[in-house]
C-alpha cells in the first residue's frame, strides 16, 4: 500500500491517494522517511483492501479484447490483407499497418496482387458459396463476410486481399 502510495506521489496522482482515504495532511507526512518507516512498520493494521470486482472484471475483458484483436489483425495481414481494409475493418493508418507487417516479417509487396483465372474464381466461388449459405451468412454482414473470406483465402493459398475484392465484386454484381 505505502508503495502505490509513494508511486501515485510521485506520479502526481493526488487524487488517487485522496481516494484511498489519506488525508492531505497524512499525505504530506509520508514524504519524511522518519515517520514514513514508522507507519511502514507499524503492528497493527491500519488499512484494508477492497477490490471493485467490477473495474476488475472491466480490465481483464478489455485486456482478452485487446489480445484478440491483436491476433485478429495478425491474421488478417499474413493472409493479405491490403492496407485499405485494416484502415476500414480496424482503423489502422498506413503507418500502423506497415509497422505490423515488419514486426511480423512479412514481405513488402509493391503493387497489386494478380488477379484471379478462371479455374481460381470458380473454385473460390465454389467454397465460399457454401459456406455462406451453410452458416447463413447475410450479405450485409461484413464482419462475418470477412471471415469467410480470410478461411477460404487460408485454405486456398489465395491473398485476402484478392479473395475479399472478388467477394465484394459478385455482391455488387448481383451474382450471389
Amino acid at each position: 500500500m505505502i508503495a502505490q502510495v509513494l508511486q501515485d506521489l510521485r506520479n502526481g496522482q493526488l487524487r488517487r491517494c485522496l481516494a484511498m482515504g489519506f488525508t492531505e495532511q497524512q499525505l504530506a507526512a509520508l514524504k519524511r522517511p522518519e515517520l514514513l518507516s514508522v507507519l511502514a512498520n507499524a503492528q497493527v493494521n491500519w488499512c484494508t483492501v477492497k477490490v471493485n470486482e467490477t473495474v476488475v472484471q472491466r480490465i481483464l475483458t478489455q485486456a482478452i479484447t485487446l489480445q484478440e484483436e491483436v491476433t485478429t489483425i495478425d491474421r488478417l495481414l499474413r493472409a493479405g490483407a491490403s492496407t485499405e481494409m485494416m484502415s476500414q475493418y480496424h482503423g489502422l493508418t498506413h503507418q500502423e499497418v506497415a509497422t505490423r507487417r515488419n514486426i511480423l516479417d512479412l514481405s513488402q509487396r509493391k503493387g497489386r496482387h494478380p488477379a484471379l483465372d478462371e479455374a481460381q474464381d470458380t473454385e473460390l466461388y465454389n467454397r465460399w458459396q457454401p459456406l455462406r449459405e451453410q452458416r447463413k451468412v447475410a450479405l450485409n454482414d461484413e464482419a462475418a463476410m470477412l471471415q469467410l473470406a480470410l478461411e477460404v483465402a487460408e485454405a486456398m493459398s489465395l491473398p485476402l486481399a484478392v479473395v475479399w475484392a472478388t467477394i465484394q465484386t459478385w455482391v455488387a454484381d448481383n451474382v450471389v
